[in-house]
């Protein structure tokens, strides 16, 4: 019964999946003068949607100008007047949206995010008609910002390490690069929601969000695309990671349940105490789970701390309470399955790493409004927060390594995260599985039997053609 159960959760979840990936897929155009924080939300918005299932990929305009024009001399490339400088910048826009076209038809992109400024109407009209020609929908996110402030601290942290400017003088680039911005003005065509632009779909970020437009938004997809914009913060901040104190069940190799930390557990509790002391971590939040382990660890903090029931680690259905050992010996099947794809085996009656990865959107649009969080979670759900956070793939998230009594301090930084590592000093079990080196799927024929064609495909990885 375990077997058929797991088959079915497994071929429901294609069934949805091949349904969903028939709709339309999307251009999102990036529309801003530079320096307006359009690379920064593309990347961000693209790592999100690739950790909530959806493929997506950035196609940044400079990184094909760059590639035609091998030399950047200075913003002279970009005054509306130099005409063979047009015709370069027009031609990369149209490979660029050639390489789009690929991505989506040929290769199982779902989005496209189109990274350039799109200043000007004729650009937005070409990218409309190619989304018409090829039935792609397409939505506009406009940057707009005048505070001179946001917009010198852009350039200073970004733009002096970009691949134009490889002497890195701040003085030289600021205003080379200010010069640039005011070429670009010249032609500026902002989105006019009143006339113009009213029928297209698009939000309008004013001031990096102070202030949002939001027109015709057309589907589900779109819609997560506003919440989430709507919900990113620039300001600085950093988000501290940790599982809780060492449980008994850590202790004697069982997964899930609801243990109580161990002595060691409780004595990485008091560490945690100091540790927040010595780096002067006044102003922090803390959230943890409902399960005593976070909570016996958080309570040792002497500071408020809230609970969230979708911290929760992964439910492993009939496998709570069981050790590895046990569970193969049980439920073989099972075990190889889950060995087989990890991120989307279902525990019988339970969840799947996908299925956490959607329990925890809240938190992840939660951490993104917030200051300073430290969240003390357990081992499935620390893989799936730091899968977003450093954008790895569905197909890593399940082998991150989160050991025991360990805090991991996140701090975004331009395009990224910088990760620090603290270990704590208390020494804990060790409950990471490696990644399986050997199918284990081969030993069991009978299973290999009983699954459909495409099933067998799926779980080896191969590509499948019907």
């Amino acid at each position: 019964m375990l077997m058929h159960y797991s088959m079915y959760v497994c071929l429901c979840f294609c069934s949805a999946w091949a349904s969903y990936m028939t709709n339309s897929p999307t251009v999102i155009v990036m529309i801003g003068l530079p320096a307006r924080g359009k690379t920064y939300m593309s990347k961000k918005l693209t790592r999100y949607l690739n950790w909530i299932g959806v493929p997506t990929k950035v196609f940044n305009l400079g990184v094909y100008r760059r590639e035609a024009v091998k030399a950047y001399k200075s913003y002279d490339f970009f005054r509306h007047d130099n005409k063979e400088a047009m015709e370069i910048r027009k031609q990369c826009a149209l490979v660029a949206l050639e390489d789009v076209k690929g991505y989506l038809t040929e290769e199982g992109g779902q989005i496209a995010v189109f990274d350039a400024t799109n200043t000007t109407r004729e650009r937005r009209d070409l990218i409309l008609d190619f989304g018409k020609e090829n039935a792609f929908k397409v939505f506009f996110v406009e940057s707009v910002c005048d505070d001179p402030e946001v917009i010198a601290a852009n350039i200073l942290e970004v733009k002096v390490s970009s691949p134009d400017y490889p002497e890195r003088h701040r003085e030289r680039v600021m205003d080379d690069f200010l010069k640039r911005i005011e070429c670009y003005k010249v032609t500026y065509q902002p989105l006019d929601p009143d006339d113009y632009d009213k029928d297209l779909s698009f939000i309008k970020v004013e001031n990096v969000g102070r202030r949002f437009l939001v027109n015709r938004v057309q589907d589900y997809i779109q819609s997560k695309i506003v919440y989430y914009l709507m919900n990113i913060q620039v300001h600085s901040h950093s988000l501290y990671l940790c599982r809780h104190g060492e449980s008994n069940h850590n202790m004697e190799g069982r997964i899930g349940g609801d243990s109580e930390l161990s002595p060691g557990g409780k004595q990485f509790a008091h560490a945690l105490h100091s540790f927040i002391e010595e780096h002067k971590l006044s102003d922090l939040k803390v959230w943890t789970s409902q399960l005593r382990r976070t909570i016996q660890t958080a309570e040792e903090l002497i500071v408020p701390y809230e609970q969230w029931k979708i911290l929760n680690e992964i439910d492993a259905g009939v496998c709570e309470e069981m050790t590895y050992d046990m569970i193969q010996k049980s439920f073989p099947e099972e075990f190889a399955l889950r060995d087989q794809d990890k991120y989307h085996y279902r525990y019988p009656g339970g969840e799947s790493y996908q299925d956490l990865v959607q329990r925890l959107e809240p938190v992840i649009m939660e951490l993104e409004r917030q200051g300073n969080v430290l969240v003390i979670c357990h081992q499935a759900v620390m893989r799936c927060l730091l899968a977003y956070f450093l954008d790895k793939s569905a197909d890593d998230l399940p082998y991150l390594k989160c050991p025991l009594h360990t805090v991991l301090k996140l701090t975004p930084v331009a395009y990224g995260c910088k990760v620090e590592m603290f270990y704590l000093n208390v020494k804990a079990v060790n409950t990471h599985r490696d990644r399986p080196l050997v199918s284990n799927i081969a030993c069991y024929p009978q299973l290999c039997l009983s699954l459909p064609q495409h099933q067998l495909f799926v779980l080896h990885g191969l590509p499948f053609s019907s």
